[in-house]
Protein backbone atom coordinates (compact mmCIF):
# COMPACT_ATOMS: atom_id res chain seq x y z
CA UNK A 1 0.00 0.00 0.00
CA UNK A 2 1.33 3.42 -0.95
CA UNK A 3 2.36 5.56 2.04
CA UNK A 4 3.36 8.71 0.13
CA UNK A 5 0.67 11.44 0.02
CA UNK A 6 0.31 13.62 -3.06
CA UNK A 7 1.35 16.69 -1.06
CA UNK A 8 4.74 15.12 -0.37
CA UNK A 9 5.24 14.49 -4.08
CA UNK A 10 4.58 18.18 -4.74
CA UNK A 11 7.33 19.11 -2.29
CA UNK A 12 9.70 16.55 -3.84
CA UNK A 13 9.20 17.97 -7.34
CA UNK A 14 9.69 21.56 -6.19
CA UNK A 15 12.87 20.64 -4.31
CA UNK A 16 14.30 18.91 -7.38
CA UNK A 17 13.73 22.01 -9.53
CA UNK A 18 14.74 24.50 -6.84
CA UNK A 19 18.28 23.13 -7.01
CA UNK A 20 18.81 24.80 -10.36
CA UNK A 21 16.07 27.43 -10.39
CA UNK A 22 16.50 30.00 -7.63
CA UNK A 23 13.31 31.76 -8.71
CA UNK A 24 11.13 28.94 -7.38
CA UNK A 25 9.63 30.08 -4.10
CA UNK A 26 7.26 28.29 -1.73
CA UNK A 27 4.92 30.27 0.50
CA UNK A 28 2.85 28.85 3.36
CA UNK A 29 0.24 30.21 5.77
CA UNK A 30 1.52 28.49 8.92
CA UNK A 31 0.96 25.26 7.00
CA UNK A 32 4.44 23.95 6.13
CA UNK A 33 3.84 20.77 8.13
CA UNK A 34 0.38 20.10 6.73
CA UNK A 35 1.68 20.79 3.23
CA UNK A 36 4.68 18.45 3.69
CA UNK A 37 6.87 21.45 2.85
CA UNK A 38 9.16 21.24 5.88
CA UNK A 39 11.94 19.58 3.83
CA UNK A 40 11.77 22.48 1.37
CA UNK A 41 12.03 25.08 4.15
CA UNK A 42 15.08 23.28 5.56
CA UNK A 43 16.76 22.73 2.21
CA UNK A 44 16.01 26.11 0.65
CA UNK A 45 15.30 28.58 3.48
CA UNK A 46 16.03 31.58 1.25
CA UNK A 47 13.35 30.39 -1.18
CA UNK A 48 10.63 30.06 1.44
CA UNK A 49 8.20 32.66 2.81
CA UNK A 50 6.02 32.16 5.89
CA UNK A 51 3.04 34.54 5.97
CA UNK A 52 1.38 33.17 9.08
CA UNK A 53 -2.34 32.50 9.19
CA UNK A 54 -3.12 35.15 6.59
CA UNK A 55 -4.34 33.51 3.38
CA UNK A 56 -5.18 36.79 1.65
CA UNK A 57 -1.63 38.01 2.23
CA UNK A 58 -0.31 34.63 1.10
CA UNK A 59 -1.91 34.98 -2.34
CA UNK A 60 -1.22 38.69 -2.82
CA UNK A 61 2.42 38.33 -1.80
CA UNK A 62 2.74 35.42 -4.22
CA UNK A 63 1.30 37.55 -7.02
CA UNK A 64 3.70 40.38 -6.22
CA UNK A 65 6.67 38.03 -6.25
CA UNK A 66 5.52 36.62 -9.60
CA UNK A 67 5.44 40.13 -11.05
CA UNK A 68 9.02 40.53 -9.84
CA UNK A 69 10.08 37.44 -11.79
CA UNK A 70 9.78 34.77 -9.12
CA UNK A 71 7.84 31.48 -9.52
CA UNK A 72 5.72 31.20 -6.39
CA UNK A 73 3.85 28.13 -5.11
CA UNK A 74 1.38 29.06 -2.39
CA UNK A 75 0.36 26.11 -0.21
CA UNK A 76 -2.51 26.35 2.24
CA UNK A 77 -5.51 24.25 3.34
CA UNK A 78 -7.93 24.13 0.40
CA UNK A 79 -10.84 25.11 2.65
CA UNK A 80 -9.20 28.46 3.40
CA UNK A 81 -7.27 29.06 0.18
CA UNK A 82 -10.46 28.81 -1.89
CA UNK A 83 -12.58 31.03 0.37
CA UNK A 84 -10.65 33.50 2.50
CA UNK A 85 -8.39 34.51 -0.38
CA UNK A 86 -10.94 34.22 -3.17
CA UNK A 87 -10.75 37.86 -4.24
CA UNK A 88 -6.97 37.76 -4.30
CA UNK A 89 -7.04 34.57 -6.41
CA UNK A 90 -9.53 36.23 -8.76
CA UNK A 91 -7.85 39.63 -9.12
CA UNK A 92 -4.17 39.35 -8.15
CA UNK A 93 -3.58 35.94 -9.72
CA UNK A 94 -6.07 35.19 -12.50
CA UNK A 95 -7.10 38.65 -13.74
CA UNK A 96 -3.50 39.90 -13.49
CA UNK A 97 -2.30 36.68 -15.17
CA UNK A 98 0.51 36.11 -12.70
CA UNK A 99 2.59 32.96 -12.59
CA UNK A 100 1.20 31.71 -9.27
CA UNK A 101 0.37 28.10 -8.50
CA UNK A 102 -2.16 27.81 -5.67
CA UNK A 103 -1.84 24.46 -3.90
CA UNK A 104 -4.93 23.52 -1.91
CA UNK A 105 -3.87 20.87 0.59
CA UNK A 106 -6.11 18.56 2.63
CA UNK A 107 -8.89 19.07 0.10
CA UNK A 108 -12.43 17.75 0.21
CA UNK A 109 -13.26 16.14 3.54
CA UNK A 110 -9.63 15.22 4.36
CA UNK A 111 -9.76 16.98 7.71
CA UNK A 112 -12.60 14.65 8.73
CA UNK A 113 -13.61 15.33 12.31
CA UNK A 114 -12.81 19.05 12.12
CA UNK A 115 -16.11 19.46 10.29
CA UNK A 116 -17.55 21.83 7.72
CA UNK A 117 -15.27 24.74 8.60
CA UNK A 118 -12.31 22.66 7.41
CA UNK A 119 -13.97 20.90 4.49
CA UNK A 120 -13.56 22.20 0.93
CA UNK A 121 -16.60 20.94 -0.92
CA UNK A 122 -17.01 24.17 -2.87
CA UNK A 123 -13.55 24.80 -4.28
CA UNK A 124 -14.11 23.18 -7.69
CA UNK A 125 -17.07 25.45 -8.36
CA UNK A 126 -15.39 28.55 -6.95
CA UNK A 127 -12.06 28.21 -8.71
CA UNK A 128 -13.47 27.00 -12.03
CA UNK A 129 -15.69 30.10 -12.11
CA UNK A 130 -12.66 32.41 -12.18
CA UNK A 131 -11.63 33.33 -15.74
CA UNK A 132 -8.02 32.39 -16.53
CA UNK A 133 -7.75 29.99 -13.58
CA UNK A 134 -6.92 26.36 -14.34
CA UNK A 135 -8.06 23.69 -11.86
CA UNK A 136 -6.43 20.29 -11.35
CA UNK A 137 -7.24 17.34 -9.08
CA UNK A 138 -4.63 14.56 -9.50
CA UNK A 139 -5.72 11.05 -8.59
CA UNK A 140 -2.48 9.50 -7.32
CA UNK A 141 1.16 10.30 -6.55
CA UNK A 142 2.44 9.37 -10.02
CA UNK A 143 -0.06 11.60 -11.79
CA UNK A 144 0.69 14.35 -9.26
CA UNK A 145 4.36 14.20 -10.22
CA UNK A 146 3.59 14.41 -13.94
CA UNK A 147 1.24 17.32 -13.34
CA UNK A 148 3.75 19.24 -11.23
CA UNK A 149 6.52 18.67 -13.74
CA UNK A 150 4.26 20.24 -16.39
CA UNK A 151 3.23 23.15 -14.18
CA UNK A 152 6.82 23.95 -13.25
CA UNK A 153 7.53 24.57 -16.91
CA UNK A 154 4.67 26.97 -17.64
CA UNK A 155 3.85 30.49 -16.48
CA UNK A 156 0.06 30.47 -16.13
CA UNK A 157 -2.12 30.59 -13.00
CA UNK A 158 -3.43 27.32 -11.60
CA UNK A 159 -5.18 25.83 -8.58
CA UNK A 160 -4.19 22.30 -7.57
CA UNK A 161 -6.22 20.37 -4.99
CA UNK A 162 -4.80 17.33 -3.20
CA UNK A 163 -6.00 15.31 -0.23
CA UNK A 164 -4.29 14.84 3.10
CA UNK A 165 -3.67 11.11 3.22
CA UNK A 166 -1.83 8.70 0.91
CA UNK A 167 -4.03 7.15 -1.76
CA UNK A 168 -3.69 3.81 -3.50
CA UNK A 169 -1.65 3.91 -6.70
CA UNK A 170 -3.62 3.93 -9.93
CA UNK A 171 -0.64 4.25 -12.23
CA UNK A 172 2.91 2.92 -12.07
CA UNK A 173 6.05 5.01 -11.77
CA UNK A 174 7.00 4.20 -15.36
CA UNK A 175 3.43 3.83 -16.59
CA UNK A 176 1.60 7.13 -16.35
CA UNK A 177 -0.40 7.90 -19.53
CA UNK A 178 -0.34 11.63 -18.79
CA UNK A 179 -1.09 14.40 -21.24
CA UNK A 180 -1.59 17.95 -20.01
CA UNK A 181 -5.25 18.99 -20.02
CA UNK A 182 -6.38 15.64 -21.42
CA UNK A 183 -8.40 13.11 -19.44
CA UNK A 184 -6.92 9.65 -19.04
CA UNK A 185 -9.06 6.84 -20.40
CA UNK A 186 -8.51 4.03 -17.91
CA UNK A 187 -10.95 1.59 -19.52
CA UNK A 188 -13.36 1.46 -22.43
CA UNK A 189 -17.03 0.48 -22.09
CA UNK A 190 -20.25 0.06 -24.05
CA UNK A 191 -22.98 0.38 -21.40
CA UNK A 192 -21.89 3.16 -19.07
CA UNK A 193 -19.20 5.82 -18.65
CA UNK A 194 -17.92 6.70 -15.18
CA UNK A 195 -16.10 10.03 -15.08
CA UNK A 196 -14.25 10.69 -11.83
CA UNK A 197 -11.54 12.92 -10.41
CA UNK A 198 -9.12 12.94 -7.50
CA UNK A 199 -9.63 10.30 -4.82
CA UNK A 200 -12.81 9.11 -6.51
CA UNK A 201 -10.94 7.58 -9.44
CA UNK A 202 -9.90 4.46 -7.51
CA UNK A 203 -13.45 3.56 -6.39
CA UNK A 204 -14.64 4.28 -9.93
CA UNK A 205 -12.20 1.68 -11.26
CA UNK A 206 -13.31 -0.79 -8.61
CA UNK A 207 -16.97 -0.11 -9.44
CA UNK A 208 -16.28 -0.89 -13.10
CA UNK A 209 -14.81 -4.21 -12.04
CA UNK A 210 -17.92 -5.02 -9.97
CA UNK A 211 -20.16 -4.08 -12.89
CA UNK A 212 -18.14 -6.30 -15.22
CA UNK A 213 -18.94 -9.27 -12.97
CA UNK A 214 -22.60 -8.47 -13.51
CA UNK A 215 -22.30 -8.26 -17.28
CA UNK A 216 -22.15 -4.46 -17.48
CA UNK A 217 -19.39 -2.83 -19.52
CA UNK A 218 -18.22 0.47 -17.98
CA UNK A 219 -15.72 2.98 -19.29
CA UNK A 220 -13.70 4.92 -16.71
CA UNK A 221 -12.22 8.38 -17.26
CA UNK A 222 -9.77 10.08 -14.91
CA UNK A 223 -10.71 13.75 -15.33
CA UNK A 224 -7.85 15.25 -13.33
CA UNK A 225 -8.21 18.45 -15.39
CA UNK A 226 -11.44 20.10 -14.27
CA UNK A 227 -10.54 23.30 -16.08
CA UNK A 228 -9.88 23.17 -18.91
CA UNK A 229 -12.31 20.25 -19.00
CA UNK A 230 -11.48 17.71 -21.69
CA UNK A 231 -14.77 18.04 -23.55
CA UNK A 232 -13.66 15.81 -26.42
CA UNK A 233 -13.03 12.95 -24.00
CA UNK A 234 -16.43 13.45 -22.37
CA UNK A 235 -18.22 13.40 -25.73
CA UNK A 236 -16.23 10.43 -27.00
CA UNK A 237 -17.03 8.40 -23.88
CA UNK A 238 -20.72 9.34 -23.94
CA UNK A 239 -21.22 8.55 -27.62
CA UNK A 240 -20.50 4.88 -27.10
CA UNK A 241 -22.65 4.26 -24.01
CA UNK A 242 -26.22 4.49 -22.73
CA UNK A 243 -25.57 6.56 -19.60
CA UNK A 244 -22.95 8.61 -17.75
CA UNK A 245 -22.13 8.91 -14.05
CA UNK A 246 -19.77 11.46 -12.53
CA UNK A 247 -18.11 10.95 -9.14
CA UNK A 248 -16.46 13.69 -7.10
CA UNK A 249 -15.47 14.69 -3.57
CA UNK A 250 -17.39 17.94 -3.83
CA UNK A 251 -20.84 19.43 -3.40
CA UNK A 252 -23.39 18.54 -6.12
CA UNK A 253 -23.35 22.05 -7.54
CA UNK A 254 -20.80 23.61 -9.89
CA UNK A 255 -18.29 20.77 -9.89
CA UNK A 256 -17.36 17.93 -12.22
CA UNK A 257 -20.94 16.69 -12.60
CA UNK A 258 -22.29 20.10 -13.46
CA UNK A 259 -19.62 20.71 -16.09
CA UNK A 260 -20.02 17.28 -17.67
CA UNK A 261 -23.80 17.72 -17.83
CA UNK A 262 -23.35 21.03 -19.66
CA UNK A 263 -21.12 19.36 -22.24
CA UNK A 264 -23.53 16.46 -22.73
CA UNK A 265 -26.62 18.65 -22.95
CA UNK A 266 -25.05 20.66 -25.73
CA UNK A 267 -23.24 17.93 -27.68
CA UNK A 268 -24.38 14.43 -26.79
CA UNK A 269 -27.48 14.15 -24.57
CA UNK A 270 -27.37 11.09 -22.31
CA UNK A 271 -29.13 9.94 -19.19
CA UNK A 272 -26.74 10.80 -16.36
CA UNK A 273 -26.38 11.04 -12.61
CA UNK A 274 -24.03 12.94 -10.33
CA UNK A 275 -22.49 11.22 -7.31
CA UNK A 276 -21.15 13.81 -4.90
CA UNK A 277 -21.20 14.94 -1.29
CA UNK A 278 -24.60 16.18 -0.08
CA UNK A 279 -25.75 19.79 -0.05
CA UNK A 280 -25.35 19.77 3.73
CA UNK A 281 -22.66 19.52 6.39
CA UNK A 282 -21.26 16.00 6.07
CA UNK A 283 -21.07 13.51 8.92
CA UNK A 284 -18.00 13.38 11.14
CA UNK A 285 -15.49 10.64 10.41
CA UNK A 286 -12.45 9.57 8.44
CA UNK A 287 -12.45 9.98 4.66
CA UNK A 288 -13.32 6.31 4.21
CA UNK A 289 -16.16 6.48 6.71
CA UNK A 290 -17.60 9.55 5.03
CA UNK A 291 -17.25 8.08 1.54
CA UNK A 292 -18.87 4.82 2.63
CA UNK A 293 -21.74 6.64 4.31
CA UNK A 294 -22.61 8.59 1.17
CA UNK A 295 -22.01 5.80 -1.30
CA UNK A 296 -18.85 7.32 -2.71
CA UNK A 297 -17.23 3.90 -2.88
CA UNK A 298 -17.11 1.02 -5.35
CA UNK A 299 -20.36 -0.55 -4.13
CA UNK A 300 -22.20 2.77 -4.09
CA UNK A 301 -21.09 3.71 -7.58
CA UNK A 302 -21.97 0.27 -8.95
CA UNK A 303 -25.39 0.41 -7.29
CA UNK A 304 -26.12 3.84 -8.75
CA UNK A 305 -24.94 2.67 -12.17
CA UNK A 306 -27.30 -0.28 -12.18
CA UNK A 307 -30.21 1.89 -11.03
CA UNK A 308 -29.47 4.36 -13.80
CA UNK A 309 -29.33 1.66 -16.47
CA UNK A 310 -32.55 0.08 -15.19
CA UNK A 311 -34.31 3.45 -15.35
CA UNK A 312 -33.39 3.69 -19.03
CA UNK A 313 -34.82 0.27 -19.88
CA UNK A 314 -38.08 1.20 -18.17
CA UNK A 315 -38.57 4.37 -20.16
Amino acid sequence: MNKIPNRQVICDVLMEHAKTDRDIVVLCSDSRGSASMTPFTEGYPEQFVETGIAEQDLVSISAGMAKAGKKPYAASPACFLSTRSYEQAKVDVAYSNTNVKLIGISGGISYGALGMSHHSAQDFAAMCAIPNMRVYVPSDRHQTRKLMESLVSDEKPAYIRVGRNPVEDIYGEDRVPFEMDRATVISEGTDLAIIACGEMVRPAIQAAELLKERGISAAVLDMYCLKPLDEKAVIAAAEGVKAVITVEEHAPFGGLGAMVSQVLAKNCPRKMDILALPDAPVITGTSKEVFDYYGLNAEGIAKKAMELLVSITHV
